[in-house]
């Protein structure tokens, strides 16, 4: 993702904040306190949902909302979803292998883990890409494997 370091499993590494965010946070005080006391995930998330917006002017309205939140007291992005829809919906259409499916072997994955699939997911630029990701993801799930 953009703006965003790849984080090796079990580790929390500082994400790199983009320039409008940062100087969105620095003109508001109160968003800027709040954002140094979130933990790296929480800014992960906060940036993941920032960097997702398609146009500029939806960014732009993001990072707004953002540091309102933040000045409010919130602490993750009101509707941001971990796990992107299509590999959501992939997981449970995939099929049982060894008597383990792809959903449940989701399920016992860490937060951390989870999100390693899901960044890898969200990094492939083309369609197609994104699409045979998720299809991997899937197989090394059922496989039980824990990071893509």
């Amino acid at each position: 993702m953009k703006g965003m370091n790849p984080e090796p499993v079990g580790e929390q590494t500082e994400p790199s904040v983009p320039a409008d965010l940062r100087q969105a946070l620095a003109a508001a005080p109160l968003a800027e306190a709040a954002w140094r006391d979130l933990t790296p995930i929480s800014r992960r998330d906060f940036m993941s949902w920032i960097n997702e917006a398609k146009q500029a002017e939806t960014r732009s309205r993001r990072i707004e909302r953002c540091c309102e939140n933040l000045a409010a007291g919130k602490r993750r992005p009101c509707c941001y979803a971990v796990v992107p829809m299509d590999l959501y919906k992939a997981l449970g259409a995939a099929p049982v292998i060894d008597g383990k499916g792809a959903k449940a072997q989701w399920s016992d994955l860490t937060a951390n883990e989870k999100r390693d699939f899901s960044d890898w997911v969200e990094a492939a630029k083309e369609r197609e890409t994104r699409k045979g990701r998720i299809e991997e993801a899937c197989a090394m799930l059922a496989a039980g494997k824990r990071s893509p």
